[in-house]
């Protein structure tokens, strides 16, 4: 688990040849689902969408899982069942290799080694409860997270005795804390989020029973606040719970936070709205932007969370949740169990994962990641220049990594780059592992593809400028 994953995978690609993937290792075999039920809002339960397109989902993984095969009563582990296991875990190892190479979707840097910490994986380490006040448990790593949430804190500008917050198992799992602590904080309130927003801010609506009112996107990705400014207009008497996103997931749009807060203010919300900013991804990248706004506790905000396996780059899912200090005590109780309290979702959290953190945030410090921010910027604009020199349509925005483009026609080539898409359009996510030697490889094989696809320019791409605005669409009609 905590061995060289992404440098040790560069240097074992040039060690051993890759094998091809073995068929239940085959990511290609798909399946097509019935078409969804149509409602009143659209096809699918996309309010508004319109969209018609059928979601492709992936093969059951019961068809390719790996069974558990019980010994005999009177068997003991055998070399031979030893071999077995071995040699399934070996194939299993060629497959992240492989997938590994061809991953460009998804906003995970796989370009990271923990080698170093190997000596920690033979621990359970559970911090359970409150970062802040050691529990019973005594194999924990508090040490090493609230030095992280510290960092964390400084970046965001908030004071140690102002802050609250914890290392999350993962960015949903911040979203849900953000808005719990707004529900709590305004138990009347209404949740608003833009359409674009990552689905756990709707999750949490349904969870929290909360009220949810939908905002409007611009075709940039980002929030409409002249439509937001007309959702509160209607609930003048209730509080507003804001989702504010620092990066969408599929255009990695910035939402204007100075503009949100200003309709705020401007229309009797002063005092009564709490905001929780979604930095998943590029929540971690903008400090080190320069001309990026900033997010700031020094603005009316409630919380921000960050994914930990995305930008910094982690062998397992985690993130950081801050919150300012004087709105946890709505959900912190004391638990005897533990000889601690306890504000987080979960109870028990993965120990290992703050470790890592401290790790990496040592490792490379303000200027190694301000570093790979550039580098990310300047691989996408890259990234961009090619496709729209190919005349294949492309979007990316200003503070953003994330590169959209024309959907690939051929589900497969979708499945083997692992491209995220919806709808009419497709999705690069540059992070620090994802080169311009691995950009160049996709680029090629894409246009290799394209060319079969659209028979050598007889037939004519689709428009896509709805989705990402007529200047940056290459169709035949917007074509200049």
């Amino acid at each position: 688990m905590v061995g060289s994953v992404g440098n040790g995978l560069m240097d074992l690609r040039e060690q051993e040849k890759v094998e091809p993937l073995p068929r239940e290792f085959d990511p290609g075999e798909i399946v097509h689902p019935k078409p969804p039920p149509e409602t009143e809002e659209g096809v699918g339960g996309e309010e508004g969408s319109g969209k018609s397109r059928e979601i492709v989902l992936g093969r059951n993984v019961h068809t390719m899982c790996f069974a558990i095969k019980e010994p005999e009563a009177d068997d003991e582990v055998t070399g031979e069942r030893e071999a077995y296991m071995a040699s399934v875990l070996a194939r299993y190892r060629r497959s992240l290799i492989d997938r590994t190479k061809h991953h460009l979707g998804y906003p995970y840097n796989l370009d990271f080694d923990y080698g170093a910490l190997g000596q920690l994986q033979h621990f359970s380490i559970n911090n359970l409860g409150d970062p802040f006040i050691e529990s019973n448990y005594g194999v924990h790593s508090r040490q090493f997270e609230v030095g992280v949430l510290d960092w964390f804190a400084r970046i965001w500008e908030l004071e140690k005795n102002e802050y609250w917050g914890y290392i999350t198992n993962c960015g949903t799992e911040g979203n849900l804390h953000g808005i719990l602590v707004g529900r709590e904080v305004f138990p009347d309130g209404i949740l608003y989020a833009s359409r674009e927003s990552h689905y756990s801010i709707f999750k949490a609506a349904r969870m929290y029973r909360m009220e949810c009112v939908k905002v409007d996107t611009l075709v940039s990705g980002e929030i409409d606040c002249a439509h937001f400014k007309a959702r509160l207009l209607h609930n003048m008497e209730r509080p507003a719970i804001v989702n504010v996103n620092i990066g969408t997931t599929v255009k990695g749009a910035v939402d204007d936070l100075d503009l949100v807060i200003k309709t705020l203010e401007e229309n009797g919300f002063k005092d009564r709205f709490y905001i929780h900013c979604d930095g998943a991804l590029f929540g971690l990248m903008m400090p080190f932007v320069k001309r990026a706004p900033k997010v700031t506790f020094k603005k009316p905000i409630g919380s921000v969370s960050v994914s930990g396996h995305k930008f910094v780059g982690c062998p397992m899912p985690c993130g950081v949740q801050v919150t300012r200090l004087k709105h946890i005590n709505v959900l912190s109780s004391n638990v005897e169990y533990l000889a601690s309290r306890d504000a987080t979702i979960m109870g028990s959290r993965n120990g290992h994962a703050p470790i890592f953190l401290w790790y990496t945030l040592n490792r490379k410090g303000y200027r190694g990641f301000q570093k790979e921010v550039k580098k990310c910027l300047r691989n996408a604009h890259y990234l961009k220049d090619r496709l729209k020199e190919a005349g294949i349509s492309v979007m990316l925005n200003e503070l953003s990594s994330t590169v959209v483009f024309e959907r690939p026609k051929d589900e497969e080539f979708v499945r083997q780059w692992q491209l995220a898409c919806e709808g009419n359009i497709a999705h690069v996510v540059v992070m620090p592992n994802v080169t311009a030697d691995k950009l160049d490889t996709f680029l090629n094989e894409l246009l290799r593809h394209r060319s079969c696809w659209y028979q050598e320019g007889s037939i004519s791409p689709p428009c896509i400028a709805a989705d990402i605005g007529e200047e940056n669409c290459c169709c035949a009609l917007h074509k200049r």
